[in-house]
């Protein structure tokens, strides 16, 4: 097998486990990991992060075990958060460690290739990032079930499976080989609300008018700061203290309450929760934009434009009153 390395290069992938999220605790542990590594790359919608530690290993003149370990020591000292790493030479190798990884634990490939390559050719094609499952079964039923036999198949023959531009980029990685360079930059602005219940809520109605209540302080802060939001995210804290987030794209970045109300609707319903024992409910918009980026689409139905005027008088009333007004719940109907 033919297998090079681009560059000697630590990557490292970074999940965060804590007990609760928020917007600022996020924050808080990126500055963390910038104080290890400037060239950290967040990703905020999996409380994640990638980080380039080659450079970093020369300064703190230790191993890439050692630095993984002073960053996770430090995560859970000093703010009790525990994490999963995975690190390799690349991006793709440092996302399939992790992958591989419970929380509390560490998945180190070194930059060797005989070691990459045991650590490669065992694993399911899907492991792969860039193949799903329709694409693994595609591969499948030519006889391909796992990374190694990727990186054994002729490129011309994967090309005719897969087309040009995806066999291409699959034998690359299933060669350990990813350019592909951690990108710097500060974590997408995000805007937060949540809700903790005086006991455990079972019941379905509870969550739904807490959702919606949650949604309506959403929207008027964002059109109060002058954002739209590109993207909810929804996380449910059950009794036991364990996390279920679900996010999903908005049609149009928007900071219309109907519209975020629909797609938070959706992401309630896909949580399937019926009798569980929920603690706490947040929403969060993501990927905010300025408002005058805005583009809505527009119809001969007057409903919309009576819903908006709806919502610019509950802004009024939360101003005077603080959120959480009586009516302001179910004051927006499904979209029909």
């Amino acid at each position: 097998m033919s297998l090079r390395s681009p560059r000697q290069r630590a990557i490292l992938r970074i999940h965060f486990h804590p007990a609760e999220r928020s917007e600022e605790l996020y924050g808080q542990l990126l500055t963390l990991v910038d104080g290890i590594s400037s060239r950290a790359e967040p990703l905020p919608t999996d409380w994640s992060a990638y980080v380039d530690l080659t450079g970093a290993l020369t300064y703190w003149g230790r191993d890439v075990e050692g630095l993984v370990a002073l960053l996770r020591l430090r995560l859970l000292a000093l703010h009790g958060v525990q994490s999963s790493a995975g690190a390799g030479p690349t991006r793709s190798i440092a996302a399939m460690a992790v992958d591989v990884t419970p929380p509390g634990r560490v998945t180190v490939v070194r930059d060797d290739p005989y070691e990459i390559a045991a650590f490669l050719r065992t694993k399911p094609t899907a492991a792969l990032p860039g193949i799903g499952p329709k694409t693994a079964h595609t591969l499948a039923r030519n006889g391909i079930t796992t990374v190694g036999d990727i990186a054994d198949t002729q490129l011309p023959t994967l090309q005719r499976i897969l087309g040009a531009g995806a066999a291409r980029q699959a034998h690359d990685l299933a060669h350990g080989i990813d350019e592909r360079p951690v990108v710097p930059g500060a974590a997408p602005k995000t805007l937060s609300v949540s809700h903790r219940f005086d006991r455990d809520e079972l019941g379905p109605d509870q969550h739904h008018r807490t959702v919606l209540r949650l949604i309506q302080e959403l929207g008027s802060r964002l059109r109060t700061s002058g954002e739209i939001a590109q993207a909810l995210t929804l996380t449910v804290t059950y009794a036991d203290r364990t996390q279920t987030t679900r996010s999903r794209s908005l049609a149009e970045a928007t900071a219309h309450t109907p519209a975020q109300a629909a797609t938070s609707r959706k992401l309630l319903t896909s949580l399937g929760l019926q009798r569980a024992r929920v603690r706490a409910l947040a929403l969060r918009a993501e990927r905010l934009r300025p408002a005058e980026h805005t583009v809505h689409q527009l119809t001969f139905d007057d409903r919309d434009q009576k819903l908006r005027r709806l919502e610019t008088a509950l802004d009024r009333a939360i101003i005077r009153f603080g959120p959480g007004i009586a009516g302001a719940a179910s004051a927006f109907p499904p979209a029909g």
